[in-house]
């Protein structure tokens, strides 16, 4: 069998002299790709052209693609699956190609016919079966494209393969932040780069393209929540899990979860809004505002979650992975995927990670130990009160000061950014969820230093009796 498939070829030219780079219009040129006879019933899944090389047909012409999948755990799905010494046959559908994970509703590849051209998750495991747009390679509607949404439904994407007690990756996702489109922001395209996933692509400069992206980006109403395909790659294996970017760079230009989780982590004085999202700053000790009495005038103020001893920073925390065990068998156990993104979650009476409410000591503190911040989990529970405990009083004499300064200190649009207007960000900053236990050391220094600021500027008297001498981080 044989059919005519497209390559899209971009030509460019470098000018030596001048330097510059110039490129020509893609072209389509055909060649004819050959590969054995579908067997019946593989519902125009074509599968591999050699199988022992690792080339599928639609390799033969997206070469990049092809090299770049060879890298991933999905090239290598039935072979990890037959040595994991519990390979049952309900497995194999998510380890081979055929209508799992794609929109693709009828039975077909390996499922229907055993061929092991169909083995592994391959290209057409996620596009859906490519024989049409082998033959006619020209027409858009041929076009097999993948979904971005991961598909809570289990019917077609990510979530068709990655859920179940076996790896609930879909199941914890959709209970996340990540997992739901926020109304208010989705509404306001400035923060669209980070709330909806169509747009945090086109920010971070991705222009693959998927079965939603047209729709996504004309309609308002069809916006994607950060789904699997936003921060993994899933053509490529250029970091941990498939990822994007980076998770162990110190930095909020390339560091994935600091590329979104940064914004307005230290003052913007030209808008009144407090601190949105201040994590990466904060975490990497050099969020708030720096009143002049600051005891660290230069660099960071760093603490234990954001040095060496956590290297994967946020994920460090975030994205723990732990086994739990049924407790109605005593036997069953699976692997928890930490994608449920809680530093501390409550558990459900199995140990299962939720994301209910619970007191501080029904939470988990295993991300603390994992991570290897702390030796044990009593270690991490005990720190936090303490640091919570801390920056509560800090806050209460800051707050108490402030509502005695002029309000014309408060003033957004006189031109100046006042020692009032400083403090103010830093009490907020202390107030947003999660800022003590991302970095205790930071904020205690930048509330103790504003409460000296305030008190002096403005001539005012200590309202409460904590003391002002270092207490987090001796």
């Amino acid at each position: 069998m044989s059919a005519l498939q497209a390559v899209r070829l971009t030509v460019c030219f470098l000018g030596v002299a001048a330097l510059i780079t110039a490129c020509v219009d893609e072209r389509v040129v055909y060649e004819d790709v050959r590969f054995p006879p579908l067997p019946a019933g593989a519902a125009n899944f074509v599968g591999y052209s050699d199988e022992a090389a690792k080339e599928t047909v639609c390799g033969n012409c997206h070469v990049g693609q092809q090299g770049d999948w060879e890298s991933t755990a999905h090239a290598s799905a039935w072979q990890t699956l037959e040595e994991s010494g519990h390979a049952e046959g309900f497995c194999e559908g998510c380890h081979t190609v055929g209508q799992l994970g794609n929109a693709v509703n009828e039975a077909g590849g390996w499922e229907t016919t055993e061929d092991t051209r169909y083995h592994d998750v391959q290209c057409e495991s996620c596009h859906g079966s490519g024989l049409d747009h082998i033959e006619n390679p020209d027409v858009d509607a041929n076009v097999p494209m993948a979904p971005l949404a991961v598909g809570t439904d289990l019917t077609q994407g990510c979530g068709e393969c990655h859920n179940g007690t076996h790896h609930p990756f879909v199941e914890e996702w959709s209970q996340s932040g990540h997992g739901n489109v926020q109304t208010s922001p989705a509404e306001r395209d400035s923060c669209w780069g980070c709330h909806t996933g169509e747009n945090v692509l086109i920010a971070w400069g991705v222009q693959d393209d998927y079965a939603e992206k047209q729709q996504a980006l004309t309609d308002p109403n069809t916006h994607l929540p950060i789904t699997c395909g936003v921060c993994h790659d899933p053509h490529a294996n250029n970091g941990e899990g498939q990822l994007r970017f980076p998770i162990d760079v110190p930095s909020e230009e390339e560091n994935l979860c600091m590329k979104c989780h940064h914004k307005r982590g230290v003052p913007d004085p030209t808008t009144f809004r407090g601190p949105h999202s201040p994590e990466g700053p904060v975490l990497l000790g050099y969020g708030g505002w720096w009143p002049p009495s600051m005891e660290f005038p230069s660099g960071a103020v760093t603490a234990t979650h954001g040095s060496e001893r956590n290297p994967r920073l946020c994920a460090g925390c975030h994205v723990t992975s732990f086994t739990v065990t049924d407790e109605a068998t005593g036997e069953f156990q699976f692997q928890s995927t930490g994608h449920l993104f809680q530093a501390i979650p409550c558990l459900d009476a199995n140990g299962i990670p939720t994301t209910g409410d619970c007191g501080l000591q029904e939470r988990s503190f295993q991300s603390c130990t994992g991570a290897g911040c702390h030796e044990t989990e009593d270690v991490g529970r005990g720190l936090l009160t303490l640091a919570e405990t801390r920056v509560e009083d800090l806050v209460a004499e800051l707050a108490a000061l402030l509502a005695l300064v002029p309000e014309a200190e408060f003033a957004d649009d006189d031109g100046r950014y006042t020692t009032a207007e400083g403090s103010r960000f830093n009490r907020e900053l202390a107030e947003v969820p999660g800022s003590t236990i991302h970095n205790p050391i930071l904020i205690e220094t930048l509330l103790r230093a504003s409460i000296r600021e305030v008190r002096q500027e403005y001539g005012l008297a200590a309202q409460t009796g904590v003391s002002l001498e270092q207490q987090l981080g001796k």
